[in-house]
């Protein structure tokens, strides 16, 4: 039983688009071939779970969590093209939103439906990064108070604010994708000195610390990973072994 359900949920979770594929995979998943999955599986589980490794992955995420803050920042500078949604909900209007090259400054403005990425130097409005409050998103964005109970959850999902200056004026966002939501509200909230808190950043510092972590332990396969490092043993009894360079200069 327990091999047919494991037959069942690992053919969908490949999500086959028609009853025949569904047939074909879990046919296809025949019980030594769930065997052989699931050996590979725990071997791979007792690798990653080692204390040392575990140890290890703790040493390399502050270095890859840079890595993705970096990213970001760099998504940012190369800027994005947003749509407006007006009251009547038609997305007419184009807008272009890109940080400076020095990380002070955002720069936005409205673009024609045709034009190439604009400079930032075409872009006439900006906000100096440090003039920003607050990094707001989905329901609490004003641009979605405004239309409450208008917008879809969609919207909701992508909308993001920030908050500037001393009178509270605001910055309204809504992604084209949860893909640029993530990218931006990641690299804001690297802006303002918060922690990136999406579930792509959280997706990408997964498989990052995987590939590295497999990267690193490729001299060790096939050799048993032990739980506490092996005992230092004693001294010996003289270091006669020793080169003495002084005595050679001399």
């Amino acid at each position: 039983m327990q091999v047919v359900r494991e037959q069942i949920t690992r053919t969908l979770s490949s999500k086959p688009t028609s009853l025949e594929l569904f047939k074909n995979k879990v046919n296809a998943l025949n019980y030594s071939e769930i065997i052989k999955l699931r050996q590979t599986e725990r071997l791979h589980q007792e690798e990653t779970l080692a204390p040392p490794v575990l140890e290890l992955k703790e040493r390399l995420r502050p270095e890859l969590l840079e890595l993705i803050r970096q990213q970001r920042l760099n998504r940012l500078c190369q800027g994005t093209l947003f749509r407006k949604i007006s009251s009547r909900r038609r997305q007419d209007k184009l807008w272009h939103c890109r940080l400076s090259p020095n990380h002070k400054v955002l720069h936005f403005g409205d673009v024609e439906e045709d034009t190439e990425t604009p400079t930032i130097e075409s872009l006439q409005e900006k906000i100096p990064v440090a003039d920003i409050k607050a990094l707001l998103t989905g329901k609490d964005c004003p641009h979605m108070k405004e239309h409450k109970g208008k917008q879809t959850k969609e919207v909701l999902a992508l909308a993001f604010s920030v908050t500037y200056d001393v009178e509270e004026y605001s910055l309204n966002f809504i992604a084209s994708s949860r893909t640029d939501f993530c990218l931006w509200t990641d690299g804001l909230s690297v802006l303002l000195g918060r922690d990136m808190s999406s579930e792509c950043m959280r997706s990408e510092l997964e498989t990052l610390l995987s590939m590295e972590i497999k990267l690193r332990l490729l001299d060790l396969e096939n050799v048993p990973i032990p739980d506490s490092a092996p005992p230092v043993p004693k001294p010996p009894s003289n270091f006669n072994f020793c080169y003495d360079f002084s005595q050679a200069e001399q």
